[in-house]
């Protein structure tokens, strides 16, 4: 394997639906308003990608210096344990990642004030501590209200208004569909590693509850998530063209009956990706229907 091939591979792009979708839609309710820029939005959307790689490093570094780390099951993305990157590259890489989306964030920052200031800082440190430091925040059963607001209001809300200056209740309504298929794809993670997560003392849902606890937990955050679509466009917080959204149900059904029929890791792994498709799908289709009703107007 070549260099770029590994470090692809450590950057799990499977994640990466995660911190494209709230950016879409955060832009496309930006643009349907008129005050939409394309430049700035661009430097959210590399910023917010650099973020949740250096998320993936700083937890396969953390992963793989922990004792428990050592007995996980060996899963393709671990690039340490596979011998394929050091711990001293990794670590530098997720440096890299977090010193370039530091340097947007200054220059957002300068542009649009103070609010990016905070959203920029309270995002590095979740993103650092959510799997590093004395007891993890992930660790302690912070993951998924983490995930739903950082990757939700706070990503959705924070590219609205590098772009508008300003915050809204309906990017605020906008965020929470979003906030609910991303914390669904955790939901997905936690059952998979159930009995890991249980031997190493890790908090999940899933571990408190049970994996059927983290079934129905998977399947209302999805349902919510259609249904506010279906709310906000019926009471014109959002435009009908928002139910394209809809068209990513048959994902979520694939993604659904994975969760539903796996009882053991290997059958479970594969509703990870599949719920991180359904997420990004959901998302992109959400911005385009909000963007369609701009062309609509014009």
């Amino acid at each position: 394997m070549n260099k770029l091939h590994i470090w692809i591979r450590a950057s799990r792009p499977f994640t990466l639906p995660g911190a494209i979708a709230p950016v879409l839609a955060g832009t496309a309710l930006a643009f349907s308003e008129g005050k939409g820029n394309f430049w700035f939005f661009l430097l959210v959307l590399i910023s917010s990608l650099l973020v949740q790689i250096a998320t993936n490093l700083v937890d396969e570094y953390a992963d793989h210096a922990r004792p428990e780390g050592k007995r996980k099951l060996l899963a393709p993305y671990k690039v340490i344990a596979l011998g394929l990157l050091s711990p001293t590259a990794v670590k530098r890489g997720a440096m890299v990642c977090f010193g370039i989306a530091t340097a947007i964030g200054i220059y957002l920052i300068v542009h649009s004030g103070w609010p990016i200031l905070v959203i920029c800082l309270a995002s590095i440190a979740v993103a650092y501590f959510y799997s590093a430091g004395t007891i993890p925040l992930g660790k302690m059963g912070l993951g998924q209200p983490l995930v739903f607001v950082f990757m939700g209001p706070v990503m959705v809300m924070g590219s609205y208004f590098v772009q508008t200056k300003s915050f809204t209740i309906d990017s605020l309504w906008l965020s929470i569909p979003m906030g609910c298929t991303v914390t669904a794809i955790l939901a997905a993670n936690d059952l998979r590693d159930f009995e890991e997560d249980q031997a190493g003392g890790k908090r999940t849902p899933v571990t408190t509850f049970g994996r059927n606890f983290g079934r129905w937990e998977w399947a209302i955050l999805v349902i919510a998530a259609f249904l506010a679509v279906i709310v906000m466009a019926a009471v014109k917080i959002l435009p009908l063209t928002s139910l394209l959204s809809l068209a990513a149900l048959p994902l979520a059904i694939v993604a659904f009956r994975l969760v539903r029929s796996g009882r053991e890791r290997p059958q479970l792994a594969p509703a990870l990706p599949a719920t991180a498709r359904f997420h990004g799908l959901f998302g992109a289709l959400l911005a385009l229907g909000i963007f369609l009703a701009l062309c609509k107007s014009l």
